[in-house]
């Protein structure tokens, strides 16, 4: 059982320490009692195969517990979990949803360095009494863990994760982005020796080129194949050393990834060349090694610097929030103010959100006119103006003015928080079309190493000096890295471009299905309609101007908070208003009041007859066919006026309706309003196709029956009130106002809720597939071309370097045109 170092933590056993762990019936060395507590609860609780599928060392317990470990407590405090803790499905923050014991945090993992040292994080916390679920993403060593806290504290599972020798922290957009630069900077230092490598490599082997024959004695050229040699070899053991360590464990875990054809080319290459060395005879490939281990690296790192760039959109979101606020002390009364956490912030307070400073919370202003840049919020890249009453998202930065503003949610009950975890559940899933090229590119592979084998065979039959080089030529140029990023990368920079452009993707299969929708369909108020109230028509019934008898209306509703006395005051902004006294309310019907001695009456056409019991003329009468709500005005002797209330089409619908149309896409007016309202916005819109006076479940059978006659059904509507006909078509778009976003289920949300960005969105997912088209077409003919050039011997091992690392660029930087295509 003699061994010099630890197996679990690969630390050096001290002498006289004498410690073991049977592990897969064999007693293992340990270097003190932490590793050995460590590896007695990974066996204990069944996780032994973590041993086996490990492709690094952890550290050490006593650098993987960090000091906070003794004080984990703190923790399970509520004011400490309020910046990271949630209740899940309520949009409020840990306070929010006392009635439930679920608790749902963000965490960020450090330690992790392998697929590994997930799979064991994952089975130690799923095994915890208490823990629901557990899900962690390699690419961002971030976790989400749901708990009931009736059964476990947080401290407790972090406390579990340490015992395994893993540091976890509360999610912050900064801790995040500190692990992606140090990535960024090993990755970085690799292509750095890799090429000082090969820039030192290639001094040696030029001579080695140029000599002619009996110009260069022996001795000198075995010097320069050990010189060459030396400088290889960091470039192999460091640079290279992804490569061997992500085939290593590719091959034990019995699948084959896109690094084992890199591994062996490279592996082979250097193992023949350092043979050719030892034995002073054959050839060397120092040179093609270290140049092609070069330009794999670099492509890799230009291509790794792309994706971080267009997945940069969620990332960006997060950090908008401020980290302090400037509240008011005790408003109005007194205004003096105190820096506070932007965490500590409760619904009620009064803040001072001065210019250039980024609101802290979703609230209302209170005091100052100013306008605010929501361009990562809404996609709306023109400043908003913002006056007292009106509404402000946190994370939107103040330019002109101070605002004094009451909060109205915070944390995870925001807005900007809502359309984080919305980009969130989009990035965790996989879309099919993914799927689909995973399969093929890990098929691929095999068939590669087939070839490749059969390739091997056949030259070394023809002429086996080249046998070897051009092996290793066919194992690295067709390595289908290309192939297994040609979809997601695509989809990534769209989803992120679309999202600039105000057009949130919360479901992976959004954007493929966008672009195939063939059937878009509308719903009426809120989605076509702007969903407020506004006068469209005043019809004078006596001797008075239109203007007289809409002063006299708005002075009667002067009282009211309904909507139509809203639209009323509205238009009537800017006018004199009479003196009415008496005014009494009938819920239901309408209002009344006394002006000029005689009594009005202003609400439903029948509340205001009762009142003089005379007929409307016939002209009137059809004002009252047309679906539009109409309020009537009259006193004792008669009808004074008409009003014609009704919601107004969006300003850019008509476009938006005529661009989908010319793409050849079939729109339908989808509504449960009356006949004669839909019908009238639609000759408005120029829609061909209305369906009105629909129940809910009407709308799921109209969207079920185009279904059926074969239409890629795309429903555009209010995210609550149409859920179960958006939860119908194949791809759901919800208008992403307010309180709604964090309710929604659809596949879409038009944050601006501005139809031309919806346009704009389809126009990007259309050049999405497009781009996808593109990248597996130039893969499929780069394989073609460079495979058979490969085998007959025109491709060096440099020469497929290049190509594989440029034909893997060029999918990434084909992506990248979609970010320009939704600012056009």
């Amino acid at each position: 059982m003699k061994n010099d170092n630890c197996y679990h933590c690969g630390q050096p056993v001290p002498a006289g320490v004498d410690l073991a762990v049977e592990i897969d019936g064999q007693p293992c060395a340990m270097c003190c009692g932490g590793c050995q507590a460590v590896a007695q609860a990974i066996v204990g609780n069944g996780l032994a195969d973590y041993y086996r599928n490990r492709d690094q060392l952890p550290d050490s317990p006593r650098e993987a517990l960090p000091a906070i470990v003794d004080g984990l407590q703190i923790y399970d405090h509520p004011d400490f979990q309020k910046g990271f803790v949630r209740v899940p499905g309520d949009a409020g923050g840990s306070d929010a949803g006392a009635g439930s014991s679920t608790r749902e945090a963000s965490l960020i993992l450090e330690g992790i360095t392998c697929s590994a040292c997930i799979w064991l994080n994952e089975q130690q916390l799923s095994r915890l009494a208490g823990v629901t679920a557990v899900d962690i993403n390699y690419a961002t060593r971030r976790a989400r863990v749901r708990w009931d806290e009736r059964q476990i504290r947080l401290s407790e599972i972090l406390a579990a994760i340490a015992a395994i020798g893993y540091r976890a922290h509360p999610y912050d957009p900064a801790k995040s982005e500190e692990l992606a630069g140090r990535e960024r900077r090993r990755a970085l230092w690799r292509v750095f020796v890799a090429g000082f490598g090969m820039m030192q490599v290639m001094m040696y082997a030029v001579p080695l080129y140029l000599a002619g024959d009996g110009e260069m004695t022996p001795e000198v050229e075995q010097l320069l194949r050990w010189a060459s040699l030396s400088l290889t070899l960091p470039v192999v053991f460091y640079s290279a050393a992804p490569f061997f360590r992500n085939s290593w464990r590719d091959l034990r875990l019995r699948r084959v990834g896109m690094d084992v054809p890199v591994a062996l080319g490279v592996g082979a290459a250097f193992a023949a060349s350092v043979w050719a060395t030892l034995t002073a005879s054959g050839e060397v490939y120092f040179d093609s090694v270290t140049m092609f281990v070069f330009f794999l690296l670099g492509g890799r790192f230009l291509e790794m610097g792309a994706r971080q760039r267009a997945v940069s959109v969620t990332e960006a979101l997060a950090r908008l929030m401020p980290a302090v606020a400037s509240r008011v002390a005790a408003y109005p009364q007194n205004r003096s103010l105190e820096q506070v956490m932007a965490a500590d912030l409760q619904p009620g307070d009064v803040v001072l959100v001065r210019p250039g400073e980024t609101i802290p919370a979703d609230g209302r202003v209170l005091e100052g006119e100013s306008s605010t840049d929501e361009a990562l919020l809404s996609g709306e890249s023109a400043p908003v103006g913002k006056s007292p009453g009106v509404t402000v998202s946190g994370g939107a930065i103040n330019i002109e003015s101070p605002l004094l503003v009451e909060v109205l949610q915070v944390g995870e009950a925001t807005r900007l928080s809502a359309i984080v975890r919305l980009m969130e559940r989009a990035a965790a899933e996989k879309p099919r079309i993914v799927e689909l090229a995973d399969r093929i590119a890990s098929r691929f592979i095999i068939a590669l190493l087939v070839l490749a084998a059969v390739v091997a065979v056949v030259w070394l039959r023809i002429d086996p000096g080249h046998a070897l080089w051009i092996t290793v030529s066919v194992l690295v140029v067709t390595c289908p890295c290309a192939l297994s990023l040609a979809t997601p990368v695509a989809l990534t920079v769209a989803s992120g471009a679309m999202a600039r452009a105000g057009l949130l993707v919360t479901r992976s299969h959004a954007v493929e299905t966008l672009a195939r929708a063939s059937h878009f369909v509308f719903d009426k108020t809120g989605t076509l309609t702007t969903g407020r109230m506004r006068l469209l028509e005043v019809l004078p019934l006596n001797a008075l101007p239109p203007a007289a008898n809409l002063a006299l209306a708005a002075a009667m509703e002067q009282a009211s908070e309904h909507p139509i006395g809203s639209a009323l005051r509205a238009a009537s902004a800017g006018q004199m208003l009479p003196a009415v006294d008496s005014p009494s309310n009938e819920p239901g019907r309408g209002v009344s009041a006394c002006h000029a001695g005689r009594r009005v009456r202003l609400g439903r056409p029948d509340y205001v007859l009762a009142l003089h019991g005379e007929s409307l003329p016939p002209g009137a009468q059809a004002l009252l066919a047309n679906g539009d709500t109409v309020i009537a005005l009259g006193d004792e002797k008669g009808w004074m006026a008409l009003f014609r209330i009704g919601d107004e089409a969006r300003p850019e619908a008509a476009a938006t309706v005529a661009a989908l149309q010319s793409m050849g896409r079939q729109v339908v007016l989808l509504s449960g309003d009356a006949a004669a309202a839909a019908e009238r916005l639609a000759r408005a819109l120029a829609i061909d196709e209305v369906v009105a006076g629909a129940s809910p479940q009407a709308k799921h059978d109209f969207v079920r029956q185009l279904q059926a006659g074969g239409a890629v059904v795309a429903m555009i509507g209010d995210g609550i009130n149409d859920a179960p006909v958006l939860a119908q078509a194949q791809v759901s778009v919800a208008m992403g106002g307010g309180s709604q976003l964090a309710r929604t289920q659809a596949d879409l949300v038009l944050l601006s809720e501005n139809l031309s960005h919806l346009l704009r969105g389809v126009v990007v997912a259309r050049g999405t597939l497009a781009v996808i088209r593109q990248n597996l077409l130039w893969s499929l003919v780069y394989n073609l071309v460079a495979l058979p050039l490969a085998m007959a011997g025109y491709i060096t091992p440099w020469m497929a370097g290049i190509g594989m690392s440029g034909s893997s660029l060029l999918v990434v930087l084909n992506s990248l045109r979609l970010q320009t295509m939704a600012r056009s």
